[in-house]
């Protein structure tokens, strides 16, 4: 079976078995399609439990499943035995066979829940570790730095045995967070920030700018792999394909002051997202800039692109350098997909000398210069392709 231990959820308070429901519920929908399990939580710990044996043999597809489930902060597959020493003996030996005879040393680390146990913790390490001596005469015991330590947790159910938790993916349960709409390109910052995201808890609505012809399908069909990537993690995943052409080429058109072609553009796309947000329901807006990595990234060029909508807009990299992120993308999955060569529309009809230091007040007055400008951005929140990006398991 698989034991699974809550995160910061455990500190909740009243508000805890709400999240815990959360991600029960979000455990059931992985276990699908996996036979029958019995999931329930106790003691800040998740037991999933499998009740035939198709269950049973999709064990190790469950645990993979739940490596990537927010909320869990840590994860073991477990054998469960009667609440008696000699079966705990018994199920350590048969159950971390293979590991033990894999290794040179070990140490036993016992933990008794129950208190009506008449032995203690210290004298089930002991008994326990006694025992596999005998079964593994290779062994030897190295309280410091065993390359196995064996785990007995004697709740009040039964005895549960395993070689030690893993680290899961932590954070809060999607969707205990609320909602917000992710501005996801093909690039490697906005993939990590909607996972990071994601990880606070919060259920997400990607939306893609794009400017055919200047962008390719293949440019288009990155960003839906980079989308479904992130589905392994967050769950389905509302995607909107927003065709973006008749508006850059306006601004290239129209706008006065080319050097402040990126902060009106960015502008732009952040008031198409906020009425896509107000489709959606969701509270908030993210994307993936970091302070001053680019000349729309600078304080004052995001303090003229927050000005353009009402709705908070959550950048969790703003504090990260390129290296971080791209070591994030690449535990997480999407640095590969990221460095496709197929440009997305934010590098099109880039000026060659950007405005770093944008004022408010001459953005604001460039704008009264682009009458269309509302009327295009109306256009191109409606005409959004919709689709439902789920994960493939």
């Amino acid at each position: 079976m698989i034991l699974a231990t809550m995160g910061e959820m455990t500190l909740k308070g009243q508000n805890r078995k709400a999240f815990e429901n959360t991600l029960l519920k979000t455990l059931r929908r992985r276990a699908a399609g996996l036979g029958s399990w019995r999931i329930h939580a106790a003691q800040s710990t998740i037991y999933l439990r499998p009740l035939d044996d198709e269950a049973a043999a999709h064990t190790r597809t469950l645990y993979a499943r739940c490596e990537k489930v927010f909320g869990i902060a840590a994860l073991t597959t477990a054998a469960m035995c009667e609440k008696d020493l000699a079966a705990i003996c018994n199920t350590a030996a048969a159950a971390l066979a293979g590991q033990l005879a894999a290794v040179s040393t070990f140490k036993v680390r016992a933990r008794r829940a129950d208190k009506t146990f008449p032995q203690n913790s210290p004298d089930i390490a002991r008994e326990v570790g006694g025992f596999l001596l005998s079964a593994f005469p290779h062994l030897t015991v190295d309280v410091h730095t065993p390359q196995l330590t064996v785990v007995v947790e004697v709740r009040e159910d039964a005895a549960y045995v395993h070689g030690g938790k893993q680290k899961g993916a932590g954070g809060l349960p999607v969707p205990s967070s609320g909602r917000a709409a992710v501005m996801l390109s093909g690039g490697i910052d906005s993939p990590v920030a909607a996972w990071m995201m994601a990880k606070r808890g919060l259920a997400l609505v990607a939306v893609h700018f794009a400017s055919p012809p200047y962008t390719s399908p293949r440019a288009a069909a990155k960003v839906c792999a980079l989308a479904d990537i992130l589905t392994e993690w967050c769950g389905p995943l509302p995607y909107y394909h927003v065709p973006y052409t008749a508006c850059q080429e306006y601004l290239r058109d129209a706008l006065p002051k080319q050097d402040y072609f990126t902060v009106v553009m960015r502008r732009s796309m952040l008031r198409i997202t906020r009425l896509i947000s107000e489709k959606e329901q969701c509270d908030a807006i993210v994307t993936g800039e970091s302070l001053a990595q680019v000349a729309s990234q600078t304080l004052q060029a995001i303090a003229c692109t927050d000005d353009a909508q009402s709705l908070p807009v959550l950048r969790p990299c703003i504090g990260m350098d390129k290296n971080e992120i791209t070591a994030l993308a690449r535990s997480i999955g999407t640095f590969e997909t990221s460095i496709l060569p197929y440009e997305d529309c934010c590098t099109i009809f880039t000026p060659p000398h950007p405005r770093t230091r944008p004022r408010l007040a001459d953005v604001l007055a460039l704008e009264e210069a682009l009458p269309r400008l509302p009327q295009l951005e109306a256009a191109a929140a409606e005409a959004a392709e919709f689709s439902l990006r789920m994960p493939q398991n």
